[in-house]
């Protein structure tokens, strides 16, 4: 079973076999405080091509996602994971404006700006 979200709770609770879609800002840490998950990083672009990294995380480990964009996480056994957003005072103006608004965050993460 797989659920879409368009934002990131701050915490994931997977049962074995269950995945979740969901958009994250650049530089959100993922937490995993309890079992085994397979995180699919969002699309990059390397030259013409589109590739995708996929991690394996186990219990006590932080990954960080450098792009913006769709993550997926699939629980290859049961997984408490917790999200953490980047520190928002570190943004320019500029892009803290273009964060307020939905329609720029959605063109963000779909473009990995």
């Amino acid at each position: 079973m797989i659920t879409t979200l368009c934002e990131a709770p701050d915490f994931i609770v997977l049962e074995p076999g269950q995945s979740l879609r969901t958009a994250v800002d650049a530089g959100a840490w993922l937490q995993l405080a309890e079992g085994r998950a397979r995180v699919v990083s969002p699309p990059g672009w390397l030259g013409e091509t589109v590739f995708m990294t996929e991690t394996l995380l186990t219990e006590g480990d932080m990954h960080r996602v450098p792009q913006g964009g769709w993550i997926e996480v699939s629980a290859v056994t049961a997984v408490h994971l917790r999200v953490h957003t980047p520190e928002r005072a570190t943004r320019t103006p500029a892009s803290a404006q273009a964060q307020a608004r939905p329609v720029m965050r959605f063109v963000r993460l779909l473009t990995g700006w």
